[in-house]
């Protein structure tokens, strides 16, 4: 990608979007900004109908969860422009009970983006037309790519032969859960692995014949 036109892009959003940004960064061979989530709908509808931007087509929502931070979720739009051969990167900051607006009126793949963030992350979505989970059941407790959701999950489905029916229970453990620490020798361990100690030579081994 052409860096000058990265950064000729750039200049151009900031005079024009200048009081919806938040930052603006270049890697990877893509411009990167960082808006309020108030300004979703007004900067999107912008590069996609600006005649500078043109970005035609939305090719991915997706989310990055940061329990720690106040607005604990990042929703992220990746946006193609066909006409300059040019991508562009949305991050927007959402508080863990808050809401984004939907941008279906904009982009109509953006509606199974959407579904997908809400059932995932459960970030929720206003003003979206159909806002379903759509990967996973519709018994389905939680949001699995949040990163406190449970490894187990909280229920566990299977079909109950005696009642002829799909049925949900709790999940049941067969084995005390365990933490694996994968740490090696090899990144700046202080302590030997177990299995590692054969590594070690016998006492007064001095390693001649």
């Amino acid at each position: 990608m052409n860096q000058q036109a990265l950064k000729d892009l750039a200049g151009h959003l900031d005079t024009t979007l200048g009081d919806y940004i938040q930052s603006s960064k270049i890697a990877h061979d893509e411009l990167t900004l960082e808006i309020r989530v108030e300004s979703v709908e007004r900067v999107i509808k912008f590069l996609r109908d600006d005649s500078t931007c043109r970005f035609e087509m939305l090719i991915d929502i997706c989310g990055v969860d940061y329990p720690q931070r106040d607005r604990r979720f990042d929703v992220v739009y990746h946006l193609l422009s066909v006409s300059n051969n040019m991508r562009i990167r949305v991050k927007v900051g959402v508080e863990e009970e808050g809401s984004i607006l939907s941008v279906s009126a904009l982009y109509s793949t953006a509606g199974w983006f959407e579904r997908e963030l809400w059932d995932l992350f459960g970030i929720y979505v206003t003003g979206h037309p159909d806002l379903r989970r759509l990967l996973t059941d519709y018994g389905f407790e939680g949001h699995p790519l949040r990163k406190d959701f449970p490894l187990t999950g909280y229920v566990e489905l299977r079909y109950d032969d005696e009642q002829k029916r799909v049925v949900y229970e709790p999940v049941k453990l067969t084995q005390e859960f365990r933490s694996f620490d994968f740490m090696s020798p090899w990144e700046g361990a202080e302590y030997i692995l177990p299995g590692d100690q054969k590594a070690e030579k016998p006492a007064g081994d001095s390693g001649g014949s």
